[in-house]
């Protein structure tokens, strides 16, 4: 007898379909924290068994619900003999859309940004929903042939359930199927660009450091523009792939020079990036114990840092607060001297010395620290032929940086989004910052991650500085007793410290408590992944 008569194949395809697209439904955010993770498996699976996200309990319920009721719906409809278990699968579609409606509710922190390799694993990922969705289905199709059970017939779609459990590994296995086309090809797209660079007469300024790449980079961006016709990399864009995006996308002949961020968590990155895009000068925004848990010591950092000064061509320009940590093979200057730093919640004043001259700088970014930022990227502008004059004057247009320190106001509440600091340094930098407001201060941190052996101590010293605030909202589960320990330690008042496991636990306590005139510091906005 032939088990795959047509009917059957049809049942079975269709069965294979609804499964793939419902599971496709309940993927992007998931998708997203892979992302987010760098496209990890072991990442993901990490992130995926903290009890504070209950993504195991929440498809175990799915199943659980489905099974049961897909079981009562399945009996109800026995009189229809063969469709019976048709008409069952009617209970996954019921709570398949439910937890859609209440997924949907669940925003995270960290959404999936659209880009041609995540439509890529989507699509891999509904073609493994599809193929393990169908095995399954024709294996009960045959099974049922063979068991010739009356009851096995009509209960047979209830196994299904087992499907949204291994939602998590069919995501895992459809990323290692996609790296299978992703690895070469952007081997390809990366030396596609480093050709074209090669082949271009653009000058390119590389700026690494363990903090403030970003910040000195918009200002160097801001202060060459000046003068020159200036390309610079977008965002956070400081990988191979992403200097590549930036270059492949643009038509470098028409621009003087390439501003490339270069980041790095492992000895080797930066020199990788340098063989790719050979810089003509260089930029050290300075160094502080950052990635620890891939560098391993904060010697490595410095040495990882110094790997760009060894592929510089021309200049490098160092932060006087690190210019002792390295050797350089080339010449280097350090940033502007300069002197009487205001700073106010309207931004920074200073004075900057430039060559034989002294100019007055204001901007409307925050912080000290911004000051010295300004005074790197103004050295670097100014031996690259940008005028003292011009560089007093552009410094007025500098233009915050979305989540460093970035200023908003909403409903006469000061809000500074430095969602982006994972650094110590930084992390200083944006409490004095906060401190330099007036009226009730608020700090909503979940710690700084990625500090390897150094994470519970420094995460003590992050404690200690937000002493004497108003207000302390540690969010998470995994570094907040840390900084807890470091704020009571320090003699923080416990009543002014709340904890919560989700921002928007935070986003509730604030909006109880929060009143116009409070300043509020969203300080390192942890990402899914952690």
């Amino acid at each position: 007898m032939d088990i795959f008569t047509l009917t059957k194949t049809f049942e079975c395809v269709t069965a294979a379909l609804f499964f793939a697209a419902a599971m496709a439904f309940i993927s992007p955010k998931l998708i997203g924290v892979l992302q987010n993770g760098g496209y990890s498996g072991k990442k993901f699976m990490r992130w995926s068994v903290k009890k504070s996200n209950m993504i195991w309990s929440r498809l175990c319920l799915l199943a659980l619900c489905s099974a049961l009721t897909c079981a009562v719906l399945s009996l109800c409809f026995s009189f229809l003999k063969q469709h019976a278990a048709v008409a069952g699968l009617l209970a996954y579609f019921i709570f398949f859309v439910l937890y859609i409606i209440a997924d949907d509710k669940i925003a995270l922190r960290s959404r999936l940004v659209r880009s041609s390799r995540s439509v890529r694993l989507f699509v891999v990922c509904f073609i493994v929903y599809f193929a393990a969705a169908y095995l399954l289905v024709a294996l009960l199709t045959v099974i049922d042939a063979a068991a010739n059970s009356v009851i096995f017939n009509i209960l047979r779609y209830v196994p299904l359930a087992i499907l949204p459990l291994v939602l998590l590994p069919l995501i895992c296995l459809s990323n290692l199927i996609d790296k299978i086309y992703e690895v070469p090809h952007n081997r390809a797209y990366v030396k596609k660009a480093a050709n074209k660079l090669k082949c271009s007469k653009i000058k390119v300024v590389a700026i690494t450091g363990s903090y403030g790449k970003t910040s000195v980079k918009n200002i160097l961006t801001t202060l060459l523009s000046e003068k020159y016709k200036v390309l610079a990399t977008p965002l956070s864009y400081n990988t191979p792939i992403g200097v590549a995006k930036t270059i492949n996308c643009n038509n470098l002949d028409e621009y003087d020079y390439l501003i490339v961020e270069m980041g790095a968590r492992r000895l080797g990155d930066i020199n990788e990036l340098c063989k790719l895009y050979p810089p003509d000068y260089s930029v050290i925004t300075g160094v502080c114990p950052q990635h620890i848990e891939t560098f391993k010591s904060i010697e490595n950092v410095v040495q990882a840092k110094g790997e760009i000064l060894q592929n510089t061509k021309v200049k490098a320009f160092i932060a006087e607060s690190c210019i002792n940590k390295f050797t350089p093979s080339c010449p280097v200057v350090s940033n502007a001297k300069i002197e009487d730093v205001v700073c106010s919640c309207q931004g920074v004043a200073f004075n900057a010395v430039l060559g034989d001259k002294k100019i007055e700088i204001t901007s409307k970014i925050l912080g000290k620290h911004s000051a010295y930022n300004i005074a790197l990227a103004a050295a670097a502008a100014y031996d690259l032929g940008v005028s003292a004059e011009q560089i007093s004057a552009a410094c007025k247009n500098i233009e915050y940086v979305e989540h460093r320190l970035q200023l908003i106001k909403s409903g006469g509440v000061n809000i500074i989004d430095d969602g982006y600091n994972t650094s110590p340094v930084g992390a200083k930098a944006a409490i004095d910052t906060l401190n330099s407001f007036v009226g009730r201060k608020i700090c909503v941190t979940p710690g700084i991650v990625e500090l390897g052996v150094l994470q519970v101590a420094e995460n003590n010293k992050l404690g200690e500085q937000l002493v004497g605030l108003d207000y302390v909202i540690l969010v998470g589960v995994t570094l907040v007793n840390a900084v807890k320990e470091g704020y009571l330690a320090a003699g923080g008042d416990e009543s002014k410290l709340a904890i919560t496991p989700t921002l928007y636990g935070a986003q509730a306590l604030l909006k109880e408590y929060i009143a116009e005139g409070d300043t509020v510091l969203f300080l390192n906005d942890l990402p899914e992944i952690y």
